[in-house]
């Protein structure tokens, strides 16, 4: 950022932003970014697309000898996957001023019992951790945020089109639940004598796929991501089991509903199977997001001055905007990424399509700064 000449700062948690000035500094700003974090195993160009493409998007208009009205702002986001922390996009929700968020992190710790602000702290940003209200960002900062983003799924690439224009971003839950059995010897307890946690698992994994195809929507989805059992032995009967859910849906009400009859699930296995529930913790329920018509409009009359084919469409994984949303009007760009891979080393998008990606993003940069 700084090599383009934009003035770079830093806030307490990591996020990074870039600025253009303006020849109307009173004006808010139009803001674009995205992350450059990434789960284990996964690929290269998920969030990286939008933030190198944000910077070369404003190299592209200062090399055409474009001036801004509204200052140009671009933020690279901390801590968008929920890697470490099992938070997902932690610089975003604070950015819109999430104190929930800013008052749990005080108290969060990783799977090595590493804290949150320890981790801070490690990283040299000791600097207002005590009070996370230092990152909020007021309403009315930027008049606009744009994302460019590979799509993450197929549809762009399976027809043929150059640019998606994202209308809504799907509601994400987040569920964590833990079942305690009795364990035992793998060979001495007989199978009418057990209570396994591990089976109490596999069966509500089974509840998740039957109650999200029973919604009756192609838009919600329910995901076991993780499944843990203890202690993990190949002869031992699993006296623990933890299960992580990720659920999704643009209809936020249809997507809760879907939630309940899982928790409804949860407890009838346990009472089947004689086991316990321990937990059932609903770790982030948000509601979704529309993206605003100005900006999408911008962005469609971008696409066909440049003359690239483009389709409205739903984003179906959540991304910063849609915390972005809470404070600022939003839109998204998708450009197309190799058979929908995502979230895995084959991800890809060519250099042409983001090219074509970042071409529609300058153009929009132009159109809402001169607004």
């Amino acid at each position: 950022m700084a090599l383009s000449g934009l003035s770079v700062r830093e806030d307490a948690v990591g996020n990074i932003f870039g600025r253009w000035d303006g020849y109307e500094l009173e004006l808010s700003a139009v803001a674009t970014g995205s992350h450059i974090d990434a789960i284990p195993y996964s690929g290269k160009y998920d969030g990286v697309v939008g933030v190198l493409g944000a910077i070369e998007a404003i190299n592209v208009l200062k090399r055409s000898g474009f001036t801004p009205r509204r200052s140009l702002e671009i933020i690279l986001f901390t801590s968008e996957e929920p890697t470490r922390f099992g938070i997902s996009c932690l610089g975003s929700r604070l950015l819109a001023r999430s104190e929930s968020l800013a008052k749990a992190l005080k108290t969060t710790v990783d799977g090595q019992n590493i804290s949150f602000l320890a981790a801070a702290r490690s990283a040299g940003y000791a600097k207002h951790l005590d009070d996370l209200s230092s990152t909020f960002l007021e309403n009315g900062r930027y008049s606009a945020f744009i994302e460019l983003h590979i799509e993450q799924g197929p549809i762009l690439e399976a027809e043929g089109v150059s640019i998606g224009i994202v209308t809504a971003i799907a509601a994400p839950a987040s569920i964590k639940i833990d079942f305690e059995g009795n364990g035992g010897h793998a060979g001495a307890v007989l199978m009418p004598n057990r209570n396994d946690a591990g089976l109490a698992a596999a069966e509500l994994a089974l509840t998740v796929e039957k109650h999200v195809l029973e919604s009756g929507s192609i838009d919600t989805v329910g995901t076991v991501g993780i499944l843990e059992l203890h202690p993990g032995a190949i002869n031992s009967i699993p006296s623990k089991s933890h299960v992580e859910i990720d659920t999704r849906d643009i209809d936020e009400k249809r997507r809760n509903d879907v939630i309940e009859k899982i928790h409804q699930s949860a407890n009838m296995i346990a009472k089947k199977r004689g086991v316990r529930l321990l937990e059932f913790k609903i770790i982030n329920q948000d509601p979704p997001a529309l993206s605003d018509k100005f900006v999408t409009g911008a962005m469609e009359a971008a696409s066909k001055e440049l003359n690239l084919t483009h389709k409205l469409m739903i984003s179906r994984a959540y991304h910063d905007s849609l915390f972005m949303a809470r404070i600022s009007p939003v839109g998204m760009l998708f450009i197309p990424c190799y058979k929908g891979y995502s979230h895995k080393p084959e991800e890809y998008a060519s250099i042409e399509d983001i090219a074509n990606g970042v071409r529609v993003l300058a153009l929009t940069l132009a159109k809402l700064s001169l607004h």
